[in-house]
């Protein structure tokens, strides 16, 4: 691989330093921040090159050594010669991955919004299987969540829950799991023990700080009313429930669950600026739909990333063909297979495209 672009990185790195030294810089939130995360990713960078140069060394020494030897001890050496070899082809795969254009959402939080779609209440009881999925998934791996919002439905289930993940990998390893997902099993509801298809929505959105996205207090109207439970009952006796318009885009959020209108006017607020911050990537991508649409499509059965299928306790995603007889492990949160999985095969496909266009 070719070395030359190490001294570009490095001076990038050197002169990152010398501005983050200087205490102004953090007069501008929104600039430390962009500064802070480029730092992180040369450092990244760096580290492969020095590993890349470790194992061409490596190599060279022993290739030498391998020359002088005596037949005798040859024989040894080739074995060491194979393994620095796999060592810097290692090296090198990792350099290209860390060389590969950075997702500009890389280490944000995320708010993740499930939905019941298509199956009436046992879509609703689906969406609460995966809530509870993904919040076991992340006591596993040590994320934060907070649950901003949580809509439940007649039978226990939840018409809506919608909860923030605090983790500096949660992007990376969650941003694939938007789209619909389909379960197929025997409802509570049926009597003649037939199974039934039906499909929840999940969207992965990334947090945004209010640096980044500025709201036009005259762009927004604000309703208060009071909150409400299953059967659409009062819980509350005051207006403490709010619902914030985005008129410009048309995206309306709804907060309910704390007591306190301030408090759930700042949890509508935190997921309208993610959903426009989302829709303004996306139209700078020139994508022809915003992301949130593109997870969700129409929430029918026949249209799904992954299907749950409970007689056989199977798990199947569909985008990369990858089938594991465990379903009851995964619901468990036992998550790190499908998702690692997903990771690596986006990191080929850019590796490819990278490839092709170079």
């Amino acid at each position: 691989m070719d070395l030359t672009g190490l001294g570009a990185f490095q001076a990038e790195y050197e002169q990152i330093l010398k501005e983050l030294s200087d205490p102004k810089v953090f007069s501008d939130q929104r600039r430390a921040k962009e500064l802070s995360r480029r730092r992180k990713e040369l450092e990244a960078i760096l580290e492969g090159y020095q590993s890349l140069q470790r194992a061409i060394s490596d190599l060279e020494t022993i290739k030498s050594m391998y020359q002088e030897a005596s037949s005798a001890d040859r024989d040894l050496l080739k074995a060491d010669i194979t393994e620095s070899e796999e060592a810097l082809s290692k090296a090198q795969e990792e350099l290209e991955v860390l060389l590969l254009p950075t997702d500009p959402n890389d280490g944000r939080n995320v708010i993740v919004e499930i939905r019941g779609a298509e199956g009436g209440e046992e879509a609703n009881l689906f969406a609460k299987d995966l809530f509870e999925m993904y919040i076991k998934y992340s006591e596993k791996v040590g994320w934060k969540v907070e649950v901003l919002s949580l809509d439940p439905s007649d039978m226990g289930g939840y018409n809506e829950v919608t909860f923030v993940v605090k983790a500096e990998d949660a992007w990376r390893k969650l941003k694939l799991e938007g789209g619909p997902h389909r379960v197929q099993r025997v409802p509570v509801t049926e009597a003649r023990g037939r199974i039934h298809t039906s499909s929840s929505t999940v969207t992965v959105l990334p947090e945004a700080d209010e640096i980044e996205v500025e709201i036009d207090p005259n762009e927004i109207r604000v309703d208060v009313y009071r909150s409400t439970g299953p059967g659409g009952q009062s819980v509350n006796t005051t207006d403490s429930a709010v619902r914030i318009t985005h008129i410009p885009s048309g995206i309306v959020v709804a907060m309910q669950d704390e007591k306190s209108q301030i408090q759930n006017r700042a949890r509508a607020m935190q997921v309208l600026r993610a959903r426009l911050l989302k829709a303004e990537q996306d139209r700078q991508s020139q994508e022809h739909s915003d992301a949130r649409r593109s997870q969700i499509g129409s929430g029918g059965r026949s249209e799904k990333i992954r299907t749950y299928n409970f007689p056989e306790n199977r798990v199947t995603d569909h985008r990369i063909g990858l089938t594991l007889r465990k379903l009851d492990r995964v619901l468990q949160g036992d998550l790190g297979e499908i998702i690692d999985a997903l990771v690596l095969a986006e990191r080929m496909e850019q590796l490819n495209n990278h490839t092709k266009e170079t």
